[in-house]
């Protein structure tokens, strides 16, 4: 048994992890992160290629998460905002769909948009006045359909669900069936209308590392691959034991389920991924602003120049491109058949970009169907060992802060 003892010993520096190591530490506790890969982040990782920040994926900061706002340091973050709005490309054209009440300058275009009718348009206005009256609390608490049916059910036709929702959701849930719970749209809804989406200036990276600059150097090990996990220790790989009074396993849900067993009937299916990274002389878009596939057919999802919304991410003189495609397409030169579709979207000046990197993320976000998430503690306690993440609360940065949040405080209600 090593003679490391440590009173709380974390499996897992994704955000959940770092967040309940960040409380625990604060109150004085001493902890250990076991992180197995080379870094902190889990899925919320920048990665530096000739110069560009690169992502896991396409992601987003929505700057009115509350408890997300309260744990970082926004001003470090330095966020940098989209504008409240989309193109979105249908029938040949990309067509501007802005959130009038925050550009109000946009209101004749938006209205006469061909992306829903204005009935639909006065109904995104009514919604957003309505969740935004709503408590997060109250959120959890209702009842729980598929966004799809809840859309349905508020009145918004079949042009604007297929020709707006899909793809601005899609891009959100990793799905275009749009079967998420609706709490988690609501929730989603609700933040999207209350603040900005935002990138931090350096990548989505810096939430993960500003939370691990909080701990001391010694509580966090990179490369400990842990093996089993029990009550009050854990086994590494390398046959090492370490011993403490809590056990977290802050993981995601399937590796979860391979350190505990127990938890494999509940372990959630994963939504998969693609992401593409060009680098262009200058932007296709030119705009803080993401563009959205609104014709229901084709690879992209939807593409973002996150250059245009926070600089440093590319080298100077040059643009960064992003491109989501849903799940992991088995096609033949996918570079060049993304490339060849969105020729329609942006002209030859296509053919002219650079590709960096495609990441293929096949455990991007957990499946988060009706009654499953925002339900519960937002932690399980199994056999003695604590479980958090995302999975347990709601598929977001947000989610797995609260996971993190609370399951600390579970700790130290004990401790």
């Amino acid at each position: 048994m090593s003679d490391i003892l440590k009173h709380a010993l974390i499996v897992g520096g994704g955000l959940a992890g770092l967040a309940c190591a960040g409380r625990l530490h604060a109150a004085g506790m001493e902890t250990l992160i076991l992180e197995g890969s080379d870094a902190v982040g889990g899925r919320v990782r920048t990665d530096v290629v000739e110069g560009f920040l690169l992502d896991r994926g396409f992601q987003v900061f929505l700057e009115a998460y509350p408890e997300a706002g309260e744990l970082l340091d926004m001003r470090s973050l330095d966020l940098q905002p989209f504008r409240p709005g989309a193109l979105v490309f249908q029938n040949g054209k990309l067509r501007r769909v802005m959130d009038v009440f925050r550009e109000p300058r946009h209101l004749l275009g938006s209205a006469l948009a061909p992306i829903g009718s204005i009935a639909d348009k006065l109904r995104v206005a009514f919604l957003k006045w309505c969740v935004s009256r709503m408590s997060n609390d109250e959120i959890a608490n209702h009842e729980d359909v598929t966004t799809e049916r809840y859309l349905q059910r508020a009145g918004f036709s079949k042009r604007m669900i297929d020709g707006f929702f899909r793809s601005f959701y899609g891009g959100i849930f990793l799905e275009r069936d749009l079967r998420t719970s609706s709490r988690l749209f609501e929730f989603t809804f609700k933040m999207f209308s209350q603040g900005s989406a935002t990138l931090p200036a350096k990548g989505m990276g810096e939430n993960s590392r500003q939370l691990a600059s909080r701990l001391p150097a010694e509580a966090v090990r990179l490369g400990a691959k842990v093996a089993e996990v029990r009550e009050n220790g854990i086994t590494l790989e390398s046959s090492e034991q370490l011993a403490g009074r809590a056990v977290v396993v802050a993981t995601d849900a399937s590796t979860a389920s391979k350190l505990m067993p127990s938890l494999a009937r509940s372990a959630p299916t994963w939504r998969s991924v693609t992401c593409l990274y060009f680098a262009a002389d200058r932007s296709p878009l030119g705009e803080a602003i993401i563009a959205l596939n609104g014709e229901g057919s084709g690879l992209v999802n939807n593409v973002c120049v996150p250059s245009d919304v926070a600089p440093g991410y590319a080298p100077k003189g040059n643009a960064l491109i992003s491109i989501s495609v849903l799940g992991l397409p088995e096609v033949a030169d996918l570079e060049s058949r993304v490339i060849a579709e969105l020729d329609a979207w942006f002209g030859k000046v296509v053919r002219e970009w650079r590709h960096l990197r495609t990441e293929r993320i096949q455990r991007a976000l957990p499946e988060q169907s009706p009654n499953v998430g925002m339900i519960g503690p937002g932690y399980r306690k199994q056999g003695g060992v604590f479980v958090c993440g995302d999975h347990l609360w709601s598929a977001s940065i947000e989610g797995a802060i609260i996971s993190g949040k609370r399951t600390a405080d579970a700790i130290l209600a004990k401790a």
